[in-house]
């Protein structure tokens, strides 16, 4: 990811953490749509997970790689339930956050820099996925996974089937998508706090048959454990040499 298009999302998640719980982030699609994304939302408990974070949880086993972890939440809850996990952040503001709040082990670096592991389970929460932009960057990322799992090991994701909508400029963003020749869940955006605007990048919803397609090219099994009726979903990937 790029560290100037994250920049007013880990400055908001700073501030917040300092005490201004009004802070947000405004979230500016290429089309015009835009979207206030309060950073609270990131700070948030066990007891307010959805029903798909409790269900990754859940499923996470041995020594967890927390893949654009933010603030800790998923880690800290991990941390607490006696799991070794390891939290990576592209955001330095992140990592002080993490520091901060007492995830034991983390990291400032891309996914794609990393060395380290193998683990057991990969975990990206929050459709963090997203990070991949394109549905080449998923097959890039898929191969990257590889190297970081035991051979036993599984990759655990949600992300959200964008056609799950009735919004009318949702479903005209989708379709001018598809006339453009991309996928129709690749969006544009950038991110603005207290008029700091970054750069815009992409971001990547995958749908489940979409996803399952391309898993299998990279060598992934994939079963969609739970999905909701506004299209989020959790995605179980494990290598097929399991099968």
């Amino acid at each position: 990811m790029n560290l100037e298009a994250m920049a007013p999302y880990g400055q908001a998640l700073l501030d917040f953490f300092h005490g201004d719980t009004l802070a947000k982030v405004v979230v500016h699609r290429d089309d015009g749509h835009a979207d206030d994304l309060p950073a609270g939302i990131f700070f948030r408990e066990p007891p307010d997970f959805s029903p798909i974070e409790q269900a990754a949880l859940n499923l996470c086993k041995g020594y967890v790689l927390d893949i654009g972890a933010g603030t800790g939440c998923h880690s800290l809850a991990l941390q607490e339930r006696g799991t070794r996990v390891l939290a990576i952040d592209v955001s330095p503001q992140a990592l002080e956050i993490l520091s901060k709040r007492g995830v034991e082990k983390c990291r400032h670096v891309d996914v794609f820099e990393f060395q380290g592991g193998p683990f057991d389970t990969l975990l990206l929460m929050m459709h963090g996925i997203g990070m991949v932009q394109d549905l080449a960057g998923l097959d890039r990322f898929l191969d990257r996974a590889h190297k970081l799992l035991k051979p036993d090991g599984q990759l655990l994701f949600d992300s959200l089937d964008v056609r799950c909508t009735d919004n009318p400029v949702h479903l005209a963003y989708q379709q001018a998508n598809r006339r453009a020749g991309r996928y129709f869940g690749q969006i544009r955006l950038r991110f603005e706090y207290q008029g700091q605007m970054g750069p815009l990048f992409g971001w990547l919803h995958v749908d489940p048959e979409t996803l399952t397609e391309h898993a299998e090219r990279m060598g992934w099994s994939c079963r969609v454990v739970c999905r909701e009726d506004n299209g989020d979903y959790l995605a179980q990937l494990t290598p097929m040499e399991q099968a």
